[in-house]
């Protein structure tokens, strides 16, 4: 049997008090885990913050301030995992999944579970309809996550063909919300 040449650490020795920051970004992390967020920005009155997951392909990113009264308005990149495949139907299939696309066209995924609202209050314009053109970065929704009014935009120039979901419906992560024609 081999001795180590290291010394035993001290059994009664406790790990040193968390900072209340350390337990905030502890938080974040874990609500980013539960809701499938990659990619978080965060900004208050003592710094700012990015944090991005290990292993989280996607480009999602929420900015927003960490205090919440009033609701602010968070900005989301353009989702990266536009979906495409070749085919016709842009609705969903019987059995529930993501039906085939024409190569032309693309699904925007929601990047949150949360609430979809097509404008930003419920006497507002929508910021999309169906048949009109978008630019990349343009605004089309919005996906309520967390208290937190995340703006949803889009990745690409094109045509809305089809808004897959209501207004006010809950969505979950990666449901299509959107299929543009580009």
């Amino acid at each position: 049997m081999k001795k180590s040449n290291k010394p035993a650490a001290p059994k009664s020795e406790k790990p040193a008090p968390k900072s209340p920051e350390v337990k905030r970004l502890e938080d974040v992390f874990r609500l980013m885990g539960a809701y499938g967020v990659g990619e978080i920005e965060l900004e208050d009155k003592h710094g700012r913050v990015h944090v991005r997951m290990a292993g989280h392909s996607g480009s999602a990113s929420v900015v927003a301030p960490v205090y919440s009264s009033p609701a602010p308005v968070a900005h989301v990149a353009p989702a990266s995992a536009a979906v495409s495949a070749p085919a016709s139907a842009p609705a969903k299939d019987a059995g529930g999944g993501k039906a085939s696309l024409p190569s032309n066209q693309k699904q925007i995924p929601s990047p949150f579970v949360g609430t979809f609202y097509r404008a930003s209050g419920p006497n507002a314009e929508p910021y999309a309809k169906e048949g009109q053109r978008v630019k990349k970065g343009q605004t089309l929704c919005i996906v309520e996550a967390m208290k937190l009014m995340n703006e949803i935009e889009s990745e690409f120039d094109g045509k809305i063909v089809s808004i897959l979901v209501e207004n006010g419906q809950p969505v979950e992560f990666g449901e299509p919300l959107f299929v543009i024609e580009i």
